[in-house]
């Protein structure tokens, strides 16, 4: 994302949460205008349009989201008023927006990211599965229902997010989607995302101080997922964000034969 998004993206974030907090319709209402302005190419220019008066703005985006809530509405207008380095940018702040508010409202005690990275991981392992929910050619009427099926017992945030993504992949795989998608989310809890990957299962106690240890070297709580990967040998590789921590013993093996051959 550029400077000026990131700029855009913020001043929105920081409006939102001074302002009061959006309800989940308002969430799943800002998703489906995230949708609905990334497939107009026109609604998207005009929208995008820093020469174009607030004015304006209000009235399209009150003639085309009329049906929205005034505080949907009023984050649309927002974002739209903010300077973006694209009009594809304007419509991925808008999706994190609904993201935020939809996570934001989740009850208390409900992980949405962890849902989120269990239903990816059960996505992946599974090929016909995986085409099925990210294939362009597919029908969303029948791959909102699938997702329904497979998250019946799921948070209702998460099968929100679920839907939308598979009817909006917006040129990203599915699994990337997923991973911006739970790091935004965590975000709004407070805290980040670490994906660990492990030759063999890891115990309570062991996770705990992992979870202490990588806590105390970003200063942020962490949500630790676990992938159990025998391929590593043993050790462990952990990607937090772009940031990768490699220990893992294949890894290891690999930059010795390297050295050994160069």
């Amino acid at each position: 994302m550029g400077s000026s998004s990131r700029q855009a993206l913020a001043s929105t974030v920081g409006s939102l949460a001074a302002g009061k907090k959006l309800d989940a319709t308002s969430g799943e209402q800002l998703l489906a205008a995230a949708r609905a302005i990334g497939g107009s190419s026109q609604l998207r220019g005009l929208l995008a349009d820093s020469g174009l008066a607030v004015r304006d703005k209000e009235s399209i985006v009150q003639s085309v989201f009329g049906g929205y809530s005034v505080p949907a509405r009023a984050v649309i207008v927002n974002a739209a008023k903010q300077r973006w380095s694209s009009d594809s940018q304007l419509v991925s702040g808008i999706e994190e927006l609904g993201l935020r508010a939809i996570a934001g409202s989740a009850p208390k005690g409900v992980a949405v990211e962890r849902e989120l990275f269990a239903f990816g991981r059960a996505v992946s392992s599974n090929a016909e599965l995986e085409l099925a929910i990210s294939s362009k050619l597919g029908d969303n009427t029948a791959k909102v229902a699938l997702v329904d099926d497979l998250l019946k017992r799921a948070s209702d945030p998460t099968r929100v997010i679920v839907r939308h993504l598979v009817q909006f992949l917006s040129g990203r795989r599915f699994g990337q989607a997923l991973r911006e998608t739970a790091a935004v989310v965590a975000d709004v809890s407070g805290f980040d995302v670490a994906t660990v990957r492990s030759a063999v299962p890891l115990s309570a106690p062991q996770l705990a101080r992992l979870e202490k240890a990588l806590s105390a070297r970003y200063g942020r709580a962490l949500s630790i997922n676990v992938v159990v990967d025998p391929a590593l040998i043993g050790g462990l590789r952990i990607a937090i964000g772009d940031d990768v921590i490699d220990g893992s013993v294949a890894t290891r093996l690999s930059d010795l034969r390297l050295q050994i051959a160069g």
